[in-house]
């Protein structure tokens, strides 16, 4: 949907920022601007500012920043849309009927209507799991030992042992044979039409919104299969779904517990560790990743302990990896699962797991270590090389040597033979021409040093400009000197509003909200950073970012020179510099 900039502008202003975090959070002023606990990370001091000012907030622990639109997103995980209908309705403010085609009305509708199927089947199974027929599934939960806290937040229910008792259910509140098809959750043929669940415990699997999309049960007897999970459909994709998710990225704990099954995500919720998810009968997928990299930097996996828990925690490791998040992985010996181990040792020996957590890397080469046997030279020898190939893997020399110092004490063989040994390795792969970069590695490396200073002074100036207008003054620099195409646009937008004396971050920021660039527009201008450096530090700090983006781009004019006059010119202007 389409707003224009001054509809999007009406509905932030009108929604005070410290008056919407302030229904989320506990602010305290100090001074201008007010404070509290960052929502987005565990942290026991303060460090979570809001600006009234600015319209903008941001975390000096963990640098997240926006305006009051970007922070429903991010902490209701809405999209701009879902944002802006929420602060609107807050703020009394009509917004205009979006226009839809054809086909985006037939999809909408039907995402609707699913979602109104899944939500009325998952209040029968709810009831049911209190009724006489329901006593099945009820002892069964009570034998898991789930608590009544634990059936109300997670949904459960029971599908009862007639298999049409939901499709009646719902004929009966009007739903049609079609949306009922769409559903997944009944199987029709010639012979009739009969529920994909019956005398199953009943798992409702929830999206971030905590909207039922799907259902997972489990078999009480001993039918096959043990377990069971809704179809794909419209509304539900199993590679970009976890199961928990929607309480867990409320959790402040700073990570997520990744484990195997719903019974194991319960039995840790209940014994308080709601930071806790788990992928839905499927491997981790990199979408799974991307997921959580929105609400967490870190993840701690708790499979089972058990040669098929292994090998999915060396699947899931990569994956995981790619997405950008750190991964470490908890060892639950002597127990098989989180529940087992939580029912026998309890929660504080968990959170004692929890804080040793072995980093992922050294998980994976004590699981390699098992495949030799140390009592042979020979193979302990091969153990070693491969661990070598392993670790000559990290590019950076800090990272290498640290590792390969501790498998050496671990493995119990001289630091400086395995060293030597890596380094070998490394070297025979980085001499090795590449296909992605050809010619001199060190230019290479050394073009790419110079970007990423080229941009960070870029990110400092208009950091300066946002914060501080004054800086503007006298200032010789125009958006044509900017190299990066956002930190150019944004450069306009600035240098246009400090000549006229509006600087508005938090209306600057609607423009980049609906975009991939908003996280790091919202970041640039909210760092706080005239709060963490003396006036001193700062003019100097701008005044050196400034004179590098000004020379580079004089270099830039320099190698396009269309003539010898122009040139001459330019190297007059390198030289004033200079």
């Amino acid at each position: 949907m389409f707003y224009s900039d001054e509809l999007i502008e009406e509905v932030r202003t009108r929604n005070p920022i410290v008056d919407v975090i302030g229904s989320y959070v506990h602010l305290q002023k100090k001074g201008a601007n007010y404070f509290g606990l960052c929502p987005f990370h565990n942290e026991k001091s303060p460090s979570f500012s809001v600006s009234p000012a600015r319209g903008m907030y941001h975390c000096f622990g963990c640098g997240v920043g926006g305006n009051v639109i970007t922070f429903v997103m991010e902490y209701e995980n809405y999209s701009f849309q879902e944002a802006m209908k929420m602060l609107a309705d807050r703020a009394g403010i009509t917004l205009p009927e979006q226009e839809y085609t054809a086909e985006m009305r037939r999809d909408r509708d039907t995402r609707s209507q699913l979602l109104a199927v899944h939500k009325e089947a998952a209040t029968f199974y709810f009831r049911m799991l209190r009724t006489e027929q329901g006593k099945p599934g009820l002892t069964y939960l009570r034998r898991r030992g789930v608590s009544d806290e634990m059936i109300r937040a997670f949904g459960l229910g029971y599908a009862g042992t007639h298999p049409s008792a939901l499709y009646r259910y719902l004929k009966e509140q009007g739903f049609p044979d079609q949306q009922l098809r769409d559903s997944g959750l009944f199987r029709f043929s010639e012979k009739g039409v009969t529920d994909r669940f019956w005398n199953r415990v009943m798992f409702p699997i929830m999206d971030a919104n905590s909207r039922v999309i799907a259902f997972g049960g489990r078999v009480m007897g001993d039918g096959e299969p043990k377990y069971l999970n809704s179809p794909e459909t419209k509304i539900f994709d199993k590679s970009r779904n976890l199961y928990g998710l929607n309480i867990a990225r409320k959790s402040r704990k700073g990570f997520f517990l990744i484990c195997e099954g719903y019974m194991d995500v319960i039995a840790m919720h209940q014994a308080g560790f709601k930071n806790a998810v788990a992928s839905l009968g499927t491997a981790f997928t990199v979408q799974h990743g991307m997921i959580m990299k929105r609400y967490t930097d870190e993840v701690i996996l708790c499979y089972d302990n058990d040669g098929a828990g292994r090998k999915a925690a060396l699947r899931a490791i990569p994956i995981l990896r790619e997405a950008g998040l750190r991964v470490k992985v908890l060892t639950m010996e002597p127990w098989k699962d989180p529940d087992e181990f939580i029912k026998n040792l309890g929660a504080e020996e968990f959170q004692r797991r929890i804080d040793q957590a072995k980093n992922s890397f050294l998980f994976e080469i004590s699981v390699l270590r098992q495949d030799y046997d140390f009592n042979d030279p020979e193979d302990k020898s091969r153990f070693f090389n491969s661990a070598a190939e392993r670790l000559a893997e990290f590019t950076d020399e800090i990272e290498r040597n640290s590792y390969t110092e501790a498998i050496a004490v671990t493995y119990g063989i001289d630091y400086q033979v395995l060293r030597g040994k890596v380094n070998l390795l490394g070297n025979s792969r980085t001499s090795m021409p590449s296909r992605e970069t050809p010619g001199d590695p060190k230019r290479a490396s050394g073009r790419r040093e110079r970007d990423s200073g080229s941009r960070a002074a870029e990110k400092l100036v208009l950091t300066v400009l946002s914060e501080r207008p004054e800086f503007a003054q006298g200032l010789e620099i125009s958006p044509e000197d900017f190299s990066d195409p956002l930190m150019k646009d944004l450069s306009e937008i600035l240098l246009r509003e400090n000549r006229s004396g509006t600087v508005n971050p938090g209306a600057i920021l609607n423009r980049y909200i609906d975009s991939e660039n908003y996280s790091e527009v919202a970041a640039l201008m909210s760092s706080g950073l005239s709060d963490s450096l003396s006036e001193q530090e700062l003019s100097q700090a701008f005044s050196e970012a400034v004179k590098r983006i000004r020379r580079e781009s004089v270099d830039r004019r320099i190698a396009a020179a269309a003539s010898p006059q122009e040139l001459m010119e330019l190297l007059k202007e390198k030289q004033k510099l200079s």
